[in-house]
């Protein structure tokens, strides 16, 4: 809770740049050299929890038109890591002043973190955060903004472990195994249900992915008709799910729960197709990592993690 109290304090001392409305990225970095020119690369645009990203970062900046310039970048899938990559790189080549980087895998992209923090630029690490191990042999620190996912995860399956009873058998769909928040996601869920009694009797990735999900499920069920819950690591994959369910003649046989709070989960939320899911505020998490990235460039903050929210959501009023 300290952590978050300080990350809001972050956003009043950046009273002035924080509001609403529209924008866009400017066809290249450092055209005003009054302003300093920040980064925004995310993961697949596809999924509308990065989509929410963008739009509250363009919103931001351009209620702040004077304060920085912003190029808001992603890739066309989860698992494209090359691309990534090359997005850092180009952010290099055209002189950024800081990068605010959602890594779609936590080891991968550290290498050229580091080439960039040597070329002088500010990296502000958001979402899913860079393995501590590898950053550490690299002799890097950046600093991570983001949710404890662990405890958002959490949070979702006690409320879902509290419509079940002792010894039923649940599944997890898991993100891509290398991400950290994936990582921290699954042992969220098996802190609950472990903590419940719950039988977990399957475990699988989908890589993040809807259609993917459908399949894993399609099959989880096959196998495993006694299943009672299925719990997803994001809401796009709780659609996959769902799906699967509807197609099997099951749904509200088995109850599914996600995470990220996306649109397309409310509508599932209010129908009664989804129980709950975890709200990380996807419009703000890029914000707060800008807004630390300037507070860095300033030289009024060292690398530190910034810890932000991360609330239940249910179908329940």
């Amino acid at each position: 809770m300290k952590r978050l109290f300080g990350i809001l304090a972050l956003a009043m001392c950046l009273g002035p740049l924080a509001g609403c409305g529209g924008g866009s990225a400017p066809e290249s970095a450092g055209a005003d050299t009054k302003k300093p020119a920040v980064a925004l690369i995310m993961k697949s645009l596809a999924n509308e929890f990065f989509k929410t990203m963008e739009d509250g970062a363009k919103a931001h900046q351009a209620a702040n038109p004077d304060a920085y310039t912003l190029i808001a970048e992603g890739i066309p899938n989860e698992l494209d890591v090359n691309r990534q990559v090359q997005l850092v790189e180009q952010m290099m080549a055209r002189k950024v002043d800081a990068i605010v980087l959602a890594p779609a895998d936590s080891k991968a992209l550290v290498a050229v973190c580091k080439r960039a923090q040597d070329q002088g630029i500010i990296v502000v690490n958001i979402d899913n955060k860079l393995d501590a191990a590898v950053l550490a042999d690299q002799g890097m620190a950046v600093p991570f903004v983001g949710p404890d996912n662990r405890a958002g995860a959490k949070k979702v399956g006690d409320y879902l472990a509290a419509q079940l009873q002792p010894g039923d058998p649940v599944a997890i769909v898991e993100g891509v195994p290398s991400a950290y928040n994936a990582i921290q996601r699954k042992l969220g869920f098996e802190d609950a249900m472990n903590a419940a009694g719950m039988s977990i009797v399957t475990s699988q990735s989908a890589g993040w992915e809807q259609a993917k999900a459908n399949e894993v499920v399609t099959a989880m069920i096959t196998s495993r008709p006694d299943l009672k819950a299925i719990l997803c690591a994001n809401d796009s994959m709780a659609q996959g799910a769902i799906s699967a369910l509807r197609a099997a003649g099951k749904l509200g046989q088995v109850k599914v729960v996600g995470f990220d709070n996306i649109s397309a989960a409310r509508a599932l939320l209010a129908e009664g197709a989804l129980l709950a899911t975890a709200d990380q505020h996807a419009g703000d998490l890029a914000v707060f990592g800008i807004e630390y990235a300037l507070e860095m460039l300033r030289g009024g903050a060292q690398p530190a993690d910034q810890e932000t929210p991360v609330d239940l959501v249910t179908a329940a009023p």
